[in-house]
Parts: C-alpha cells; structure tokens; sequence
C-alpha cells in the first residue's frame, strides 16, 4: 500500500502507534507522518484499545513495555476485535528476551536501538505489502509469562 494519496494511489495507511513513552511517539509519529501515513497515536494501551475499536486502522506499532498491559497482551486484545490487523512489537530487550515473530505473534518485532527507525520503516513497509497478515502465535502469552516470571526487566 502505498504511503502518499494521489488521484491514481490509494489513501494513505492508518497507522495506530502506542507507547507510553512520550518521546519516543513523538519521534516515531514524525518519521512516519514524514512518509505520508495517516497516524494515531496512543500513550496508553487501554485508550489504544477504546480508539481501535472506533477507528479502522491498517496496521498498529506498539512498544513492549506499558503499565497495566504490555505490548503482546494488547495484541491479543486488538485481535479479538479485528484478527486481520498486522501488529509491529518494539521493544528494547528483543534479543535478550528471545523475541521473534514466533514467539510474540506480531507480524514484525523490531529491536530500540541507533538502528530502530530504518528498521521500523523496512518493517511498516513490508507489513502493509502483504495480502494476508500472519496470524498470531498460540504460544505467544505463556511463552511471555515465563520470561517475565523469571525475573527478566522487559521494555
């Protein structure tokens, strides 16, 4: 899907971004306004939720860790409403924590770092090319449980 509207391309992409992290909202936001995508944004993944339920969005970039519900149980949350929904994870600890699409369900899982936003771009890009998304993990949320069980600090 292409990112600029024109009279012979279609809309741009809505995008639905969550992070609690304000800085880093802004910065993604900017980037991909820059782009031609239309943006939502969300510091809270309760409201990500409450707005995707009244807006249609073509794609969502969350950030892993969030007060009162981390980034894979919101995916688990959005796609009990809209399962076609591709989801992009962002996290800091992504190697550390053995993060993969796999493992989280996402459709992309990207790493912060010096590298995120060519990353984050190659990522939204390839996401909303494909025709059908890929559907959730089942072994997603116990796989996430046990590593937060253990004691590891996730972002």
């Amino acid at each position: 899907m292409a990112a600029r509207s024109s009279d012979n391309n279609p809309a741009p992409a809505q995008i639905l971004l969550v992070d609690d992290n304000r800085h880093g909202l802004t910065a993604r936001r900017s980037i991909l306004e820059e782009l031609g995508y239309s943006i939502t944004t969300c510091s809270c993944p309760v409201q990500a939720v409450e707005v995707f339920q009244t807006k249609t969005f073509d794609l969502v970039v969350t950030d892993y860790k969030m007060p009162g519900m981390d980034g894979v149980e919101l995916m688990a949350k959005l796609r009990e409403e809209r399962p076609e929904v591709p989801v992009i994870l962002i996290s800091g600890y992504v190697e550390a924590l053995g993060f993969t699409e796999e493992s989280t369900g996402a459709d992309a899982v990207i790493q912060k770092s010096a590298n995120e936003v060519p990353q984050l771009l190659r990522a939204v890009a390839r996401v909303l090319k494909r025709k059908t998304p890929k559907k959730p993990a089942a072994t997603a949320a116990p796989r996430v449980r046990l590593l937060k069980a253990r004691g590891k600090g996730v972002s």
